[in-house]
């Protein structure tokens, strides 16, 4: 897919919204956030704002930054937790080289293709894994479990590969920080992850943001 960028600033007459372009060539989703506008007015920025985004090629919009369907709001929770190991959970860590980053990116990218709102990482983003020191494949004898973003105190993914495989990248992972306060945020609808998490200790601690789509169903 083509790299579209994200728009910081679109001016309307009706309120100033920042749009989220780059996921378009990817996923058809794009995301509004507006950043000032009266509250009747919202309705005739949004509809603005998405055609525009429709135009770009946007299948499904998000829109954040005032009130709407709380039905079906999507929740991005912040979950807090303290970094610990179970030895028995504990594998290899190999930390992702510029041999390998092509393959751990499309590693997350596959596993992340089927959650909301997540990023596609292209390869202009492998400079940034690389230099976050923080990422990471996880081997048990040599069969890759899954992969793991780990960038100070920020929790930024954890992907298995192989079924159940999540609490040991997990805990290797965390192997990295123990006894440290760690934070991560997921969609309120990724059940399968909030699981895992909380079987890991972690608690939601606050609501970044909601999301709701547009136009309301």
């Amino acid at each position: 897919g083509e790299r579209m960028k994200d728009i910081p600033f679109f001016p309307t007459e009706y309120g100033v919204a920042s749009l989220g372009l780059q996921e378009i060539p990817y996923r058809k989703e794009a995301y509004i956030q507006i950043l000032q506008a009266e509250q009747e007015n919202i309705p005739l920025l949004l509809e603005e704002c998405g055609g525009f985004c429709k135009a770009c090629g946007a299948e499904k919009i998000y829109w954040s930054g005032g009130t709407g369907d709380r039905e079906s709001a999507l929740r991005l929770l912040r979950m807090t937790g303290t970094a610990w190991v179970d030895p028995s959970k504990l594998e290899q860590l190999f930390p992702v080289t510029n041999e390998t980053v092509t393959q751990w990116r499309e590693i997350y990218n596959r596993r992340m293709a089927h959650v909301p709102q997540s990023r596609t990482l292209s390869f202009v983003h492998e400079k940034e894994i690389l230099e976050s020191g923080g990422a990471y494949f996880v081997h048990h004898s040599g069969t890759l479990l899954g992969i793991g973003w780990l960038e100070g105190s920020s929790l930024l993914a954890i992907a298995s590969v192989q079924p159940g495989a999540g609490e040991c990248v997990a805990h290797t992972l965390m192997s990295l920080a123990e006894g440290e306060q760690l934070s991560l945020e997921v969609l309120s609808c990724n059940q399968k992850a909030i699981s895992l998490y909380e079987r890991l200790g972690f608690l939601v601690t606050g609501m970044v943001r909601e999301w709701y789509e547009w136009p309301e169903k």
